[in-house]
């Protein structure tokens, strides 16, 4: 029988990393595997080509052997004539099941590292320019007083599960290899708590209320996470705490309107200060300053205040700040007197000498 392609069992092709071909075998053992298909031939099957498969392409001696053309042959269970080697499936069967190989030797729950947590906190727009200290309440798990942890009620104590001799790991002949898998009796805990404590109900954990101060920093805006680190959940079994992120929900200014690292200010200006330009004082997020408006300035004109506007967040030790838009809007009134009417009227037979629309019908425009 013809060698197969051993690339195209495992769906990569011959560039594919040592990184990459693992990660493809892990994937199809572990949608073939017949613990997942019971009763399932043709899934069996495809778990020993995929194993076969794998056996010569993970290993680098191997694989070299195989790219240059040399055949595999002899008494393995792979499919045409490919060697099924076992021995190298402890590592990917551990990490299936979350057990540990040692020696045959099943090891105990590792440690894991507790959740993150996520509060959010409101703040005025005065108060994510400057910063401050807010005070935040969390509920979090952390272990019972009644038992002190263990789950077992007063008196009481966790026993050693008969099952899996307190290991927390059964293990299952399967062919020329063995199955590491979680205790089905104790979960993979290795301890049976037969009178479990009536605070907690056997977790070991009750809700405790946390109330810490965090510092948030100059310059967060609406939807700004600050990371907390190892302020949430405890870790179980030795492992690190999990993280806490505060989103901040800012409350919008009446002026100052956030865009990016920078904001924006409108401002109005009369039809006499757009036309013949001026002096205007605008507002600045430490006072007020003077800004020249050039004559015939055009509605929407945006003039620019570098370095004036909110912290910047993650600018290190060398504090930067964006810049202010002073966006000029020209204030048209909606009403006119008889006496501005008329000089209106006066301005505009000085001002236009002709039709400024003119050019929309020019006969040189596109057609």
């Amino acid at each position: 029988m013809a060698q197969p392609d051993l690339y195209k069992v495992l769906g990569v092709d011959k560039k594919t990393s040592a990184a990459e071909i693992k990660k493809a075998y892990r994937k199809l053992a572990r949608e073939n595997h017949p613990d997942q298909n019971p009763g399932d031939e043709a899934a069996e099957e495809r778990f020993k080509q995929v194993s076969a498969a794998y056996d010569i392409l993970g290993d680098p001696e191997k694989r070299k052997q195989y790219d240059s053309g040399g055949m595999f042959s002899g008494g393995g269970g792979g499919p045409g004539g490919v060697p099924f080697d076992a021995s190298s499936f402890g590592d990917i069967f551990s990490s299936f099941f979350g057990g540990e190989q040692q020696g045959g030797r099943a090891g105990r729950p590792r440690p894991a590292r507790g959740r993150d947590l996520e509060t959010e906190v409101r703040l005025s727009f005065d108060q994510s320019l400057a910063g401050i200290q807010v005070p935040v309440t969390l509920s979090i798990p952390g272990a019972c007083g009644s038992c002190h942890g263990t789950g077992a009620a007063r008196g009481t104590s966790p026993k050693v599960c008969s099952s899996c001799q307190g290991r927390g790991i059964d293990s299952q002949g399967q062919g020329l290899f063995s199955i590491s898998q979680p205790c089905s009796r104790c979960q993979g805990s290795g301890t049976i708590i037969e009178d479990p404590c009536r605070s907690c109900g056997g977790s070991g954990q009750v809700e405790k209320t946390k109330r810490l101060k965090v510092n948030i920093p100059a310059g967060v805006k609406e939807g700004s996470r600050v990371r907390i680190a190892g302020r949430g959940e405890p870790g179980s079994n030795g492992g690190p705490d999990g993280d806490l992120y505060v989103v901040t929900r800012v409350a919008p200014s009446s002026i100052f309107r956030r865009k990016g690292d920078n904001v924006e200010v409108e401002v109005p200006l009369t039809v006499p200060e757009q036309l013949l330009g001026a002096e205007v004082e605008v507002p600045t997020l430490d006072g007020r300053k003077t800004l020249r408006v050039p004559p015939g300035t055009r509605s929407g004109s945006v003039q620019r205040l570098r370095g004036e506007g909110p912290p910047r967040l993650g600018a290190g030790k060398k504090e930067t700040r964006g810049d202010i838009h002073y966006r000029f809007v020209v204030d048209v009134p909606s009403e006119l007197t008889e006496e501005q009417s008329e000089l209106v009227a006066k301005l505009s037979e000085t001002m236009n000498g002709g039709d400024p629309r003119a050019k929309l019908f020019s006969s040189s425009g596109d057609k």
